[in-house]
């Protein structure tokens, strides 16, 4: 009897198997591989330390950022975030409406995660089907930049780039 549940349930599993889609989902490379089973070239291992600090700039044109906020993370949460490449601008006490960004331009405020919460971010997009980059420092291996792309086209990628990134 127990062999006979075991071949039927080896069956099932090759029936199920069989009805996959063959459609190539989008991969996540994890640093967080042994050191000796990384490729010769490769980021070493990175775990996040409990305090440091980095400046993230959000966009993936490098000449015109969304934003860029210099971010200090203690305890492994973020206990610091500022954005220092624009001054923040708040309506005059008199405006009845939200009036978006005072420059026009696409630039709302974020909450910047910490680099751990980045690359959790990266891989759930990555999960979730989303086209995914990730890249990572090769001194020490912590993430240097992330693109997330949800959408068909090029222009639809959101960036964020480390930068100043400091233990």
């Amino acid at each position: 009897m127990r062999l006979e549940r075991a071949l039927c349930a080896l069956v099932l599993l090759s029936l199920v198997g069989g009805c996959t889609s063959d459609e190539k989902k989008p991969e996540f490379t994890d640093p967080a591989q042994s050191a000796s089973a990384a490729p010769a070239g490769a980021a070493p291992a990175w775990t996040e330390p409990t305090a440091y600090t980095y400046k993230l700039i959000r966009g993936c044109d490098a000449n015109a950022p969304l934003g860029t906020y210099q971010a200090t993370v203690t305890g492994g949460v973020i206990s610091a975030a500022e954005r220092v490449d624009a001054p923040v601008a708040s309506p005059a006490p008199s405006a009845e409406v939200d009036l978006g960004p005072v420059t026009g331009e696409e630039g709302e405020e974020i909450e910047v995660p910490t680099l751990a919460e980045l690359v959790e971010m990266a891989q759930t997009a990555s999960e979730d089907g989303a086209e995914v980059a990730t890249e990572f420092s090769l001194d020490d291996g912590h993430p240097t930049k992330v693109t997330i792309n949800v959408t068909d086209t090029a222009a639809g990628a959101e960036c964020w780039i480390v930068d100043d990134y400091k233990v």
